[in-house]
Parts: structure tokens; C-alpha cells; sequence
């Protein structure tokens, strides 16, 4: 492995895809920034990360914040920091009908889903432009593709996140600068816990879901090759070609039935 000498910045790097995506940078000799909320977590992942020879450098920071979105990249700058590659995959959901849900746990979704990751975003492209180099790597989902009953308001994050990263990577296309989207169906994370879906029928056989690993893997390979998007794993593609030639409300119905509780009939 060949010490690059450059830093990543990922969020969301203590569990699921965006571990298995810092392993992965780790293991090609990137040095690490990596964000969470749990301080302890981050100290444990950055000690393991650390024994590939790389530096890890773990900063605690709640997304949902705007305030602190902007003080990491500050933190980033009193310490001389100017991420070579930006990884934004911190992002959650939350299960039900929208008009039963909790509209503050609505709102703090959308602070992190979004507005984190474009305040992210836009600091880092300020410091990437006068280098003319850098990496984007964005979390959307085939959540981006279709509309989601049950789990509408993350479906709706993650649409944004493909068209805003589509339309920025034109914008940069002469900037040195390069914007990949990764598009991962539902995987074997935390995910599914921390938005209270377990009761979903899309969880309902585990050892369907996507290994994190694998995407990580079409993530990372994406992103090195200055890919717009990649959709993960063969089923995923097929899901989305069958999305594209159905109507939106067809789309939605069948994204209903696949997401409703095991109990709903």
C-alpha cells in the first residue's frame, strides 16, 4: 500500500456504508477525517483505521446542526486540513405515513440529509477550487428514483441529493473537480433501526439486503473512475428500469405495497 498523503473527509464512518467505505480508503493508503456523533465510537474506528498505516483523525459532530456542518470545516482549517476527497454519508430516515410522523424528527432529517451536505459540499468546493483537484463521493439511494409511501420525506432527500449532485457535476465539469453519485438499495445497516422500519415489509427477509461491503466497493470504484452515479447490485439496477417505464403513480403503488408494515394489509 502506497501512503497517498491526502485526507478524506467521510461522515456517517462508524457504522454501515460509510465504515466500510473508509476501510476501503484506508486499506489505499488515504488518510481519514471521519464524522459522527459518538465520540468513543469514532476514537475505536480511527484506532483500527490507523492500523493500515494511515492517520485517522476523529472530530464528533452533530449533523443535524447547521452550526456545526460549518465548525468542522473550520476545525478542518485551523488545523491546516484541505480534504483531497469529500465523502457525504451521514443521512437517515423515518417510517409511516407522513401525516402520523413526527414533524421535528421530519425536520432534523432533512437538516441532515440535505442541508448538512450541501453546506459540506460548498466549503469544500471553496477550498478544492484553487487546487483544480478534487473528489465528491454522495450518498443518494434508488430511494432517488421513485416516490416512497411510508417513507416519503427520505425518499424526497435523497431525490434531491441525485439531481443537485447531476447538476453541480456539470457545473464543475472544467473545475478539476468531480461529483459521483452512489445509488445503494436497502443493505444490511443500521439503517433500518434508527428510522423504526423493521416492521417493514422491505426488511422482512434480511438476506435479501445488500452487503455495505460490496457497497462500498461499486462506491469507491465509481468514484475513482470519475463516474456520475452507480446504482449497487444487479437487482437494484433492474428495480430502477422497471421504475423508468412506469408511470409516477404506479411507481409509488408498488413502492407502497413493498414498504408498508408486515401487519397492513
Amino acid at each position: 500500500m502506497e501512503r497517498k498523503n491526502q485526507y478524506v473527509l467521510i461522515t456517517g464512518a462508524t457504522s454501515g456504508i460509510g465504515y466500510e467505505l473508509a476501510k476501503q480508503f484506508a486499506k489505499n493508503g488515504y488518510d481519514l477525517v471521519i464524522v459522527a456523533r459518538d465520540y468513543e465510537e469514532l476514537r475505536n474506528k480511527a484506532n483500527e483505521f490507523k492500523e493500515y498505516g494511515i492517520n485517522a483523525i476523529p472530530i464528533s459532530k452533530n449533523l443535524f446542526l447547521q452550526d456545526e456542518a460549518y465548525s468542522l470545516y473550520s476545525e478542518l482549517k485551523m488545523n491546516g486540513i484541505s480534504p483531497e476527497i469529500l465523502v457525504n454519508d451521514a443521512g437517515q430516515g423515518v417510517f409511516g405515513k407522513f401525516q402520523e410522523t413526527d414533524i421535528h424528527r421530519e425536520v432534523d432529517i432533512v437538516n441532515l440529509n440535505i442541508i448538512s451536505v450541501i453546506i459540506l459540499t460548498k466549503l469544500f468546493i471553496k477550498d478544492r477550487l484553487p487546487k483544480r483537484s478534487g473528489k465528491i463521493l454522495n450518498l443518494a439511494s434508488i430511494a432517488s428514483k421513485v416516490p416512497g409511501p411510508w417513507h416519503s420525506v427520505y425518499h424526497g432527500t435523497k431525490a434531491f441529493v441525485l439531481s443537485w449532485s447531476e447538476a453541480i457535476r456539470e457545473e464543475l465539469k472544467d473545475a478539476g473537480i468531480t461529483v459521483t453519485a452512489l445509488l445503494p438499495g436497502p443493505t444490511d445497516t443500521d439503517f433500518f433501526n434508527k428510522a423504526d422500519m423493521n416492521q417493514s415489509k422491505i426488511v422482512e427477509d434480511r438476506e435479501t439486503l445488500a452487503s455495505p461491503e460490496e457497497v462500498a466497493m461499486d462506491g469507491y470504484n465509481a468514484l475513482m473512475n470519475d463516474e456520475d452515479k452507480i446504482i449497487s447490485g444487479l437487482k437494484n439496477k433492474l428495480s430502477v428500469a422497471m421504475s423508468n417505464l412506469s408511470t409516477d403513480s404506479m411507481a409509488a403503488h408498488r413502492m407502497a405495497e413493498m414498504q408498508k408494515p408486515v401487519t397492513e394489509k
